[in-house]
C-alpha cells in the first residue's frame, strides 16, 4: 500500500484513512517509528508496555554503536 501525506510547518501530518485501518489505530493509541540508516522509515503499533519496555532499553542500545561494532557485526 502506498499513501502520501504532506508535513505541515510544525511537522504534524494526518494518517490516511488506509494506513489508520491497516495498522488498527484509533485516537489515543501510541505508534513507533523506526528509522533506517537507508533513509526509509518504518512505522507500527504499539502498546503502553511495549513502550515501556523500549524506554527501559534505549540507553542501553548505543554500546553498540561504535565503528567497530559496526564494522564486526556488519555481515551478520
Amino acid at each position: 500500500m502506498l499513501a502520501v501525506a504532506k508535513i505541515t510547518a510544525k511537522g504534524q501530518t494526518t494518517i490516511p484513512q488506509d494506513v489508520r485501518v491497516a495498522l488498527q489505530v484509533t485516537p489515543g493509541d501510541l505508534i513507533a517509528w523506526e528509522v533506517g540508516t537507508n533513509g526509509t522509515a518504518t512505522v507500527r503499533r504499539v502498546q503502553p508496555m511495549d513502550v515501556e519496555y523500549l524506554r527501559a532499553v534505549e540507553g542501553t542500545l548505543g554500546e553498540w554503536a561504535s565503528a567497530a561494532d559496526e564494522e564486526a557485526y556488519r555481515g551478520l
